[in-house]
């Protein structure tokens, strides 16, 4: 181990052993590819970066020398086809490792990664394509991932698709592609302050937003595995995500490999509690992050028989912890649950650092990397123990704040203005200043760890015969976090019946990505509205807490 991450930062420690200040420093043209990957390649070319498996049994590990190689490779066989610094690509690989060096060769030629879940449907596709003038498409043959793009219609701007693990006809082969590919570089400059990666994240007045990073957003994120994650450069760290979704570089990629650490991937569809617990005996996990959900189904499922003596220490994010989940993790393994808050927009921003004793459902403290407020409306602090947004100072903008939502000059002034990034998430500071979560105030749905807009179900609702309109909110779920909930009003003509609730439940499976569709459906006669019409989603939240 080199400690390359000392490079990057200065740290300051109170008399307790907890971290009190971090301070950043980058030559202006770090590089997430060439100064971490290749920088280890370098001086530990067989340092274990990855160790990839599948439900099938097959297992693949690639050193930090086989990074820098293929994707350097992946590299050269992007700029053949055109591909370049600034070019918007979509990627969409599950968790196959190929990702990892994709990402890797995207960063280096300076073009920006837009990951995407693998279940896009047609439209999802159309909308980004549009939106972000999408290039490039690197796609998994699996899922139907290809026929949702290969269906997607006025898509000018994708001018190449290319498909990973098998062939198809109109599509490239990735792998082929990469496998004939020189494995000499020429370093390609690029700037800090340039975008790197995009993800587009549900928000409730509209269309996902393009949420643009640049590459500090990267080195943002050595806290994240250092700080909060407590990641052991000669373990093996485990986080629970897909790479369509911001949570994989939270913890399968940036921090743990500016820690030297080597990540480990499960290649799966359906989440099976007892598979993970396997997989953590056999590598011998020595961290784990993932949501409580999960936690709460190891729980559930039994942790009876499985040796669980590797794991040293546990994270959750995404959704609010409950404490009979806390404790009964911590009598059955010794470990407590570290909370953390943050969102696409920002790295780890609140999080029980390491050495600091948690409180249950607290997330924690700020994140010495940013400067943290809990603001009223008029934005004024807020005493301990009163309810307020939280928000970040953004100028100057630290390393892992966004740099705006792409197109949407609007949205991006709504946000950060005088001076603060406003996360539009509420919580409360208590004496000790912890900070509890108290939920959006906007009306976004958390579900097993997914963020759902309400907008983009009542969009597809309203398009089916039956239905007059609809509002869409999420109701508490002791699994899930929240469920997906459908208050509908139908048109005349049609009678509520578990029928038709199955009926249109179908639709929107069919319509957008399945993990999106109403669990739970309501027929009324009529939806509450404000004197100028708008529904009142929170009339009907209240109305399903009583």
């Amino acid at each position: 181990m080199r400690n390359l991450n000392l490079r990057y930062v200065d740290e300051t420690y109170d008399d307790k052993g907890l971290l009190e200040k971090v301070t950043y420093h980058y030559p202006d043209n770090y590089n997430f590819g060439y100064d971490v990957v290749d920088e280890i390649a370098k001086g530990e070319p067989d340092r274990l970066a990855m160790i990839w498996t599948n439900p099938a049994g097959e297992e693949r590990r690639f050193t930090f020398g086989d990074m820098k190689r293929l994707s350097d490779k992946t590299a050269n066989y992007l700029l053949s086809l055109g591909i370049q610094k600034g070019d918007m690509v979509m990627v969409i690989l599950k968790r196959h490792y190929q990702f990892w060096y994709v990402i890797t060769a995207l960063h280096k030629i300076g073009a920006v990664i837009v990951p995407a879940t693998f279940m896009l449907t047609k439209g999802d596709v159309e909308y980004r394509v549009r939106s972000a003038s999408i290039k490039a498409a690197i796609c998994t043959d699996m899922n139907g991932v290809c026929d949702a793009v290969d269906s997607a219609e006025d898509i000018p701007s994708l001018q190449i698709k290319i498909v990973a693990n098998s062939s198809r006809d109109g599509w490239l082969q990735l792998d082929e592609g990469i496998e004939k590919a020189s494995d000499k570089l020429e370093r390609i400059q690029t700037n800090v302050k340039e975008p790197m990666l995009m993800y587009f994240s549900s928000g409730t007045s509209g269309y996902p937003k393009m949420v643009l990073h640049d590459h500090l957003y990267s080195l943002g994120h050595l806290s994240t595995a250092k700080y909060w994650q407590n990641v052991d450069p000669e373990g093996v760290h485990l986080t629970i995500a897909d790479t369509g979704w911001g949570k994989a570089v939270w913890g399968k990629l940036y921090g743990q490999w500016h820690m030297e650490a080597a990540v480990f991937v499960y290649d799966y569809d359906k989440f099976e509690p007892h598979e993970i617990l396997n997989i953590v005996e056999k590598y011998r996990i020595t961290s784990l992050c993932c949501p409580p959900t999960m936690f709460r189904m190891f729980i559930n499922a039994g942790l009876e028989g499985h040796d669980l003596s590797s794991l040293k220490y546990c994270c959750i994010a995404g959704e609010a912890l409950n404490p009979d989940v806390f404790y009964s993790w911590q009598k059955a393994t010794g470990i407590k649950l570290m909370e953390g808050f943050g969102q696409t927009e920002t790295t780890c921003t609140v999080f029980n650092k390491v050495g600091m004793e948690p409180k249950p459902s607290s997330m924690g403290k700020p994140s010495p990397q940013y400067k943290v407020r809990i603001v009223d409306q008029d934005g004024q602090e807020c005493p301990n123990g009163q309810t307020g947004e939280i928000v970040i100072s953004c100028d100057p903008k630290p390393p892992g704040l966004m740099m705006c939502y792409y197109r949407d000059e609007e949205k991006t002034a709504k946000a950060m203005h005088d001076g603060w990034y406003h996360t539009g998430d509420v919580a409360w500071k208590d004496e000790d200043g912890y900070y509890w979560y108290v939920g959006r105030n906007d009306d976004v749905i958390k579900s097993s760890g997914y963020k759902i807009s309400p907008f983009e179900i009542e969009s597809v609702l309203v398009t089916h015969p039956a239905v007059l309109e609809c509002a869409v909110t999420g109701i508490p779920d002791p699994v899930r976090g929240q469920l997906v909930k459908a208050t509908v009003v139908l048109r005349e003509g049609y009678e509520p019946s578990d029928e038709l609730m199955k009926e249109l439940q179908k639709y929107v499976k069919h319509e957008t990505a399945p993990y999106k569709y109403p669990r739970a459906m309501d027929f009324v006669k009529e939806l509450p509205k404000t004197v100028n019409g708008k529904i009142q989603r929170a009339q009907i939240r209240k109305k399903d807490s009583q």
